[in-house]
C-alpha cells in the first residue's frame, strides 16, 4: 500500500529538479531516502576508480595491437574491429561508469561501463537535492565542474583531430521517446556549454556517397534535418553494438556502419571515443585476470590494484567448478542485469534474470561476490535490498557516486538511492 503522505513529500522534493524522471514506466524509480556514510568512505570508493582506471588505461593500447581474430574471441562484433582501432583523441573515454559491490573495507569491481553509462543525471545533478532536502553533505559536490571541463577538453580535442577550418557542428543525439536518454543526454548538452543541437537519433540523416541536390554537391557524412553537415556527434546512450545493425528503413542500406566508416575515415568524430567501446567488453576484464596470473605484463603495483580491487573473471566456468566456488555468467555486451545467471560452486544455477535478450553474445564468468543488504524506504514501505555502488570516471578523475538498490542481479527495475555525508557539525550530535 502506498503511504500518501510520504508519497507526496516525495513527489515535492523531486518535482523541484527540471527534467528528472523519479519515475520510470509509471514505476517509482528515484527514492526519497539516502545512504549516509563517512567523506572517508567515498574517498575510498574513488580511490578505488582511479586506480581501477589506470589498468583499464593500459590495457586499451595493448587491445589495438590484438589480432582481429583475439578481438572477435573478447566478444566484439566482426564490424566494429576497424572502429575500436581507432585512436582519434588522447582520451580513452571521456564518461564512463565503474560499478563495485563493497562489503566492509572490501571493494570489488563487478564491471566497468566505458562507453554507454546511464545514471549521470542523478548522481551529478539530483544527487544533491535529496541532499539539501535531508540536510547532509552532498559527496558530489564537485563533480559537475569536473564533467563540465572534460566534456569542453573532449570537444577540443575532437575538433583538433578533425582538421578542419571554423567552427566544429556539435549535435547532442539520443532516442527522443526514452525519457532517462534524453534528458540525460540533455543534461550533457546544458554541461558542455558551447554551441550545439539536439537532433533524436530518428532525425539524423546519414548520406553514405556524395550526392547532388538541388544543383549542389552534398558530400558523405552525417546532417541535421536542416542540411547542417555534423562534426562531433554525442551519443552518450547509444550503444555501438546496437549501432552496427542499424539500417535505413527505406533503402536498407547499413546506415550505422557507414557511420563508422565515416569516424575511421576522419570525417566525423563521435563522444564517447572508439576506445570506449573497446575496454567495454566484460571479457577486457578476463584479459586483465589472465594476464596477471601470467605476471608478464603488469608491473607490482598493478598486480596488487587487480589483487585488490578485481574478481577473477574468465572465459570458461572450469575454474570455478574445479575449485567449487560460486561464479557468475554474464553476457559481455549485457546491460541491466539481462541474461545473467548464478551458479553455486557445483556448477547449479541458482538465480537468474528473467530477460534473456542477450543469450547468443559470448559470455563471461566471473567470481561471485555478493551484494551488501540494506533496508530502503519506498513509497510502499521499508524494504531490503542488495546494493550495488556506481563511481563515475570522467577521463581518469573519479567523479560523482550513486547506489543502485535491487534484488540480487541489478537490473532495470532497480531503484536510484542517493548518497550523502553526515554534516561534521553533527557528528556528535
Amino acid at each position: 500500500m502506498i503511504n500518501s503522505s510520504f508519497s507526496k513529500v516525495r513527489n515535492h522534493v523531486y518535482s523541484e529538479i527540471p527534467y528528472f524522471y523519479p519515475d520510470l514506466e509509471k514505476e517509482e524509480y528515484a527514492l526519497l531516502d539516502i545512504h549516509v556514510q563517512t567523506e572517508e568512505y567515498w574517498e575510498n570508493v574513488r580511490q578505488a576508480a582511479r586506480e581501477v582506471g589506470l589498468i583499464f588505461e593500459k590495457i586499451a593500447p595493448l587491445l589495438r595491437t590484438l589480432e582481429d581474430s583475439t578481438l572477435l574471441q573478447l566478444g566484439f562484433p566482426k564490424e566494429t574491429l576497424a572502429y575500436i582501432k581507432v585512436k582519434c583523441i588522447p582520451q580513452e573515454y571521456i564518461i564512463g561508469r565503474l560499478d563495485f559491490v563493497i562489503n566492509g573495507s572490501s571493494i570489488k569491481l563487478l564491471e566497468f561501463n566505458a562507453d554507454t553509462p546511464t545514471f549521470i543525471k542523478e548522481t551529478f545533478h539530483a544527487n544533491s537535492y535529496i541532499c539539501r532536502h535531508f540536510d547532509l553533505e552532498n559527496p558530489n559536490e564537485e563533480c559537475t565542474q569536473l564533467l563540465h571541463m572534460e566534456m569542453r577538453k573532449a570537444i577540443a580535442s575532437s575538433w583538433v583531430a578533425l582538421n578542419k577550418p571554423g567552427t566544429p557542428k556539435i549535435v547532442f543525439t539520443s532516442h527522443d521517446d526514452h525519457i532517462e536518454d534524453k534528458w540525460t543526454t540533455r543534461y550533457l548538452q546544458e554541461q558542455l556549454d558551447l554551441p550545439s543541437e539536439y537532433v533524436s537519433l530518428d532525425n539524423l540523416r546519414i548520406v553514405t556517397d556524395d550526392v547532388t541536390e538541388d544543383g549542389d554537391i552534398l558530400q558523405a557524412g552525417l546532417y541535421t534535418p536542416l542540411g547542417e553537415r555534423i562534426d562531433i556527434l554525442y551519443r552518450q546512450t547509444y550503444p555501438v553494438e546496437h549501432l552496427v545493425n542499424d539500417k535505413d528503413p527505406i533503402s536498407g542500406d547499413d546506415v550505422g556502419q557507414a557511420l563508422m566508416k565515416f569516424v575511421e575515415q576522419g570525417h566525423l568524430s563521435i563522444l564517447n571515443p572508439p576506445s570506449a567501446f573497446l575496454l567495454q567488453s566484460k571479457a577486457v576484464q578476463a584479459l586483465i585476470w589472465g594476464l596477471h596470473e601470467e605476471q608478464n605484463f603488469f608491473t607490482d603495483s598493478e598486480h596488487a590494484i587487480i589483487q585488490q580491487y578485481f574478481l577473477p573473471t574468465y572465459l570458461e566456468p572450469d575454474v570455478f567448478i574445479e575449485r567449487q566456488k560460486p561464479f557468475v555468467k554474464k553476457p559481455c555486451f549485457g546491460r541491466e542485469g539481462d541474461t545473467v545467471e548464478i551458479f553455486n560452486g557445483l556448477g547449479n544455477l541458482t538465480m537468474e534474470e528473467t530477460m534473456k535478450t542477450y543469450s547468443d553474445t559470448l559470455p563471461i564468468f566471473q567470481e561471485f561476490c555478493p551484494l551488501p543488504v540494506s533496508n530502503i524506504t519506498t513509497t510502499k514501505g521499508t524494504k531490503e535490498a542488495h546494493l550495488m555502488v556506481g563511481c563515475f570516471l570522467i577521463n581518469k578523475s573519479a567523479g560523482a557516486i550513486g547506489i543502485r538498490a535491487g534484488s540480487e542481479i541489478t537490473n532495470n527495475e532497480s531503484y536510484f538511492l542517493p548518497v550523502g555525508i553526515q554534516r561534521k557539525d553533527r557528528e556528535d550530535d
